[in-house]
C-alpha cells in the first residue's frame, strides 16, 4: 500500500568505490553525506534509513520512477530538445509534489508532508531559478509544515523568502498573496503578535475574494482564522459573528453538493454512501467545524439555531465523505437542536438527511465473531 514503509531490502549501502572519482552522494532530505541509496530507482540517497523511511513516506514511493529519467544523463538529455523534455518532467514532479504536500497539511501530517515539499521546492529552483515568484507556493507548502511542528524561527525565514519574491514580482497574481498573507497570519498567531496576525488574514481576505468571489469558502477560510485570533482576545461577539457567516457559506456550498449528490444517487443507488468529497479537504472541513460547533455549544446564549445549522454542516460533510454513523451522530445533534425552535427551515431536511442513511445504509445480516 502506499503508506507502508518500504522495505529495508530495496535500499542499500553506497560503494564508494564505485561513485566517480571527486563525487559524493548527498542524503535526499538533509543534504548531508549518504551512506544508502534506494535499490528501486538508484538515483536517491539517504544518510540513514530513518531519512529513507520518512521519504518514502512522504513523497519518494509516488515518484521513484519518475526520478530515473531525470537524474541518469544521457546523449539525449544533454541537448535541447532532451533539455526540455527534462524541464517538462521536472514541472510535472512539481505539480505531483504540490499536491501530495497539500493533501497531507489539509490531513494535518505535517511531518508527512515535509519531504514532499522540500523536492517541491528544490525542484522549482532546478526548473525556475532562484529567488523567483514560482517559489512561492513551495516556500509557503514548507512554512505551513512547519508551523504545524512548531518550528517557527524556520518559518519565519522562509515567509521572508516568499515575501521577496513576491516583492520583486508586482504583478503577481492575486491567488499567490492570498496564501502568502494566509501563511503569515497563522505565523503571527502562532507567535502571540495577535494584531499582526489579524492584519494579515484581512489582507488575506481581500485578496482571496478578488480571486475567487466574496462568497467563496476559499475567502471564508481566512474569516474562520480571523474569529479563532478574536477569540483569542476574548472577543468572544466578534467571533461568534464570523464563525456564524463561515457556518452559513459552507453550510450553503455543502447543500449544493448533496443535491447533486442525491440526484446522482437517484440514478445510481450503489453510489449512495461512496464518498464523493475529498478526503484531504474533508478532515480540513471537519476539523474548521467541530470548533465552531463547539464554540457555538460552549456560547451562554446556546442558539440552537446555530448549533442545530453547524451540526447540520457536519452531518451533510460525513454523508458525502461516506461515515453513516458520523451522518447519524452529528444529524442527531441537529435534529435535537432544531426541534427547539417552532417552524425551524432546517427541520425537515435534518430529518430527511437522517431517515435516508437510516433506511438505505447498508447492514450486515450475518455480522461475523470473533
Amino acid at each position: 500500500m502506499e503508506n507502508e514503509p518500504q522495505d529495508s531490502r530495496t535500499t542499500s549501502m553506497i560503494i564508494p568505490l564505485a561513485l566517480p572519482k571527486g563525487t559524493e552522494k548527498l542524503c535526499e532530505l538533509c543534504q548531508r553525506r549518504a551512506h544508502l541509496q534506494c535499490t528501486k530507482c538508484r538515483v536517491t540517497f539517504y544518510c540513514d534509513a530513518e531519512h529513507q523511511q520518512a521519504d518514502w513516506l512522504g513523497i519518494h514511493n509516488r515518484i521513484c520512477q519518475l526520478l530515473v529519467p531525470i537524474r541518469t544523463p544521457t546523449l539525449f538529455s544533454l541537448q535541447q530538445a532532451g533539455r526540455v523534455e527534462t524541464q517538462l518532467k521536472k514541472a510535472e514532479l512539481i505539480e505531483i509534489c504540490r499536491l501530495v504536500a497539500e493533501s497531507k497539511l489539509s490531513e494535518g501530517k505535517h511531518q508527512e508532508a515535509l519531504p514532499a515539499a522540500q523536492f517541491c521546492l528544490r525542484c522549482s529552483i532546478d526548473v525556475h531559478g532562484p529567488s523567483t515568484v514560482q517559489l512561492v507556493p513551495a516556500y509557503l507548502l514548507l512554512a505551513d509544515a512547519n508551523i504545524g511542528m512548531g518550528n517557527l524561527t524556520l518559518v519565519a525565514e522562509l515567509l521572508s523568502q516568499a515575501e521577496w519574491a513576491v516583492l520583486k514580482s508586482p504583478d503577481c497574481g492575486h491567488a499567490v498573496h492570498h496564501r502568502l498573507h494566509r501563511s503569515l497570519g497563522r505565523l503571527h498567531a502562532a507567535t502571540g503578535n495577535l494584531e499582526a496576525a489579524l492584519l494579515n488574514f484581512a489582507n488575506d481576505i481581500y485578496f482571496a475574494s478578488e480571486e475567487y468571489g466574496l462568497d467563496s469558502i476559499v475567502t471564508y477560510g481566512g474569516y474562520f482564522l480571523m474569529a479563532d485570533v478574536f477569540a483569542k482576545q476574548g472577543k468572544m461577539s466578534i467571533a461568534h459573528s464570523l464563525y456564524s457567516g463561515v457556518a452559513h457559506a459552507w453550510h450553503s456550498h455543502l447543500a449544493k453538493l448533496l443535491k447533486t449528490h442525491i440526484e446522482n444517487v437517484q440514478k445510481n443507488p450503489n453510489l449512495l454512501l461512496e464518498p464523493s468529497f475529498d478526503k484531504a479537504q474533508q478532515v480540513e472541513v471537519d476539523g474548521m467545524l467541530t470548533t465552531i460547533l463547539e464554540f457555538v455549544q460552549n456560547d451562554p446564549r446556546k442558539d440552537s439555531a446555530e448549533i442545530a445549522l453547524v451540526a447540520h454542516c457536519l452531518a451533510m460533510l460525513w454523508f458525502l465523505g461516506g461515515d453513516a454513523q458520523k451522518v447519524l451522530g452529528f444529524g442527531s445533534t441537529a435534529l435535537q437542536a432544531s426541534q427547539l425552535i417552532p417552524n425551524f427551515d432546517l427541520t425537515e431536511s435534518i430529518q430527511g438527511l437522517l431517515q435516508l442513511v437510516q433506511t438505505m445504509a447498508p447492514t450486515d445480516p450475518h455480522p461475523h465473531s470473533d
